[in-house]
């Protein structure tokens, strides 16, 4: 049963991975976590800052680890993963959106608001 190789060792993704792709990968990813946490934990920055900057430190940090990690470029024997990636992240992008959507309108209709007429008792 063999795929064109007779060495496992041989193949095309084996070939990628090294040691210093993984651990720079995971730097990166950690610096990021606890340049978010920094922050969050310091109340240096306003909310509104605070949450452009941590979905920066995600983006950066979810790119590092689909290049670094997982080996996903533009590559022509790594091309099925890169296709897989693109279907993957518009179903990946709608179900955040919707569990944020849903998760804020069931806020929006069952927590009571101070001041609403009708509700005191």
């Amino acid at each position: 049963m063999s795929h064109g190789h007779d060495d496992p060792t041989l193949h095309p993704e084996v070939q990628m991975s090294t040691s210093r792709g993984y651990f720079t990968g995971f730097a990166i990813s950690s610096i990021l976590m606890l340049i978010a946490t920094f922050l969050v934990t310091s109340r240096s920055v306003p909310p509104f800052g605070l949450l452009m900057v941590i979905s920066a430190c995600a983006g950066i940090a979810i790119i590092a680890q689909i290049y670094f990690l997982l080996h996903i470029d533009i590559s022509e024997h790594n091309i099925w993963n890169t296709v897989a990636l693109v279907l993957f992240m518009p179903l990946f992008l709608i179900t955040i959106g919707l569990t944020w959507w849903m998760f804020s309108q069931l806020y929006l209709h069952t927590m009571i608001m101070p001041g609403m007429p009708g509700m005191m008792h």
